[in-house]
């Protein structure tokens, strides 16, 4: 009865309007614009990880005024708030790991408007939580535990194969699997990609003294070094070291970890102790030459994986979820097939620059930055002391990092679609 069930489902699957595979931050933000905008299109999210392992990831991200307005706008930024931590100001130095004394060459306020800090650190848990939240409350699809194994193009809809031969033909289907996307290259969408030969740590540090909201990003000779805020005395930590040194930093008992550490950190917060785990992930760019097919988009990691220099990885994934809910929602109240390449091509030419201008803004600060070059470090001390002295660059730079601009998204400016 079963085998003769799974046939009948094979043949005659279940349709959905769209269909997201992953169920990270990118993708459940995504599903939440489009089903919170549009409640009559049937929404799907499918994740090959088993349910509750998002519980399990210990870190935080840097999450942008703009992300938080549309976190607001979604109704997940109440739930969130109270456990997130604002970044009052953020300093920049540019040292040695020797150097006794490390001036800072640039200073940020962290208000962009009175009372609206220009990002918030908030635990990755917490963030998965009200979304997930949000979007049983609204009425979105899961399947969990269940990888997505392919997917067959048709006319007017595209067939999902996934889990125990299960079938789900849907309108669109967005992936959001990942940097390292399978369903991208089933699409056979190519990539521009090369690794730095560097791997960020990261790790949660607890501290005797307060932080007062301020992070600090130290321009190290092998990358940089942030120290972002957490709520109580605690930070998180994205260390950049060359992949080797990461490796052997990482394998490394907690004693000889902390000495590195402290040496980097300084004593200025007084002691230091690691709490959790620590983790090392290579660190590389990579660019998807399209972002679109018939039927199907790329989103968040799967159509971008920057340096994380700029804090702006996860940011630039909210951009793509608000461009194409917007883009969908739109095309459907036109009465217009969400799923063709004319609806489409709108998402791809406004994401593709802005993706293309930051992974080339990133790649270039790191390559600036992560080098002991003499002449080089006088000549980016020289540009960022320039900068301090120009406040209307500085609140250019700080807006940019905000991601607050005329050309955002409805829902990152904190308006309905």
């Amino acid at each position: 009865m079963a085998e003769r069930n799974r046939k009948q489902a094979s043949a005659n699957p279940a349709t959905t309007d769209i269909v997201i595979a992953g169920a990270g931050y990118v993708g459940m933000a995504t599903a939440v614009a489009l089903k919170s905008s549009a409640p009559h299109l049937g929404v799907t999210v499918i994740d090959a990880a088993p349910a509750g392992v998002w519980r399990n990831d210990t870190r935080a991200s840097a999450i942008a005024a703009a992300a938080s307005r549309m976190l607001d706008r979604l109704g997940c930024w109440e739930a969130i708030l109270p456990k997130a931590q604002p970044i009052n100001e953020m300093t920049v130095t540019d040292s040695r790991t020797s150097d006794p004394v490390r001036p800072v060459y640039l200073t940020f306020n962290g208000e962009i408007e009175p009372g609206e800090p220009f990002a918030h650190m908030v635990e990755n848990r917490v963030l998965n939580a009200s979304l997930r939240t949000k979007a049983e409350e609204i009425g979105i699809t899961f399947f969990e535990g269940a990888p997505v194994h392919g997917f067959d193009n048709g006319d007017a809809n595209l067939t999902v194969r996934y889990g125990d031969e299960q079938r789900l033909a849907t309108r669109l289907l967005l992936a959001a699997d990942g940097v390292k996307s399978r369903l991208r290259d089933m699409a056979g969408i190519k990539t521009v990609n090369w690794e730095y030969g560097q791997s960020g740590i990261v790790c949660t540090v607890a501290h005797e003294r307060p932080h007062n909201g301020r992070a600090e990003e130290h321009f190290l000779p092998a990358g940089p070094f942030a120290i972002l805020p957490l709520s109580g005395n605690r930070s998180s930590l994205v260390w950049t070291e060359r992949t080797a040194d990461a490796e052997r930093l990482i394998k490394e008992d907690d004693f000889v970890f902390e000495a590195e550490l402290e040496q980097r950190f300084g004593l200025k917060l007084g002691e230091l102790r690691v709490e959790g785990p620590r983790k090392a992930f290579p660190l590389g760019l990579t660019l998807a030459r399209d972002f679109i097919k018939p039927r199907f988009a790329l989103v968040g990691d799967a159509a971008h994986g920057i340096h994380p220099i700029a804090g702006q990885g996860l940011n630039l994934g909210f951009k793509d979820a608000a461009a194409i809910a917007e883009t969908i929602v739109d095309a459907d109240r036109l009465g217009l097939d969400i799923g063709s390449i004319a609806v489409l091509e709108r998402y791809q030419t406004w994401r593709r620059f802005d993706t293309v201008q930051m992974g080339v803004t990133t790649d270039v600060l790191n390559r600036l930055f992560s080098n002991d070059n003499v002449p080089v470090r006088a000549l980016r001390d020289f540009g960022l002391g320039l900068v301090e002295r120009m406040p209307r660059l500085k609140g250019f730079f700080i807006r940019q990092a905000a991601g607050l601009s005329t050309s955002a998204p409805k829902l990152l400016q904190g308006q309905p679609i």
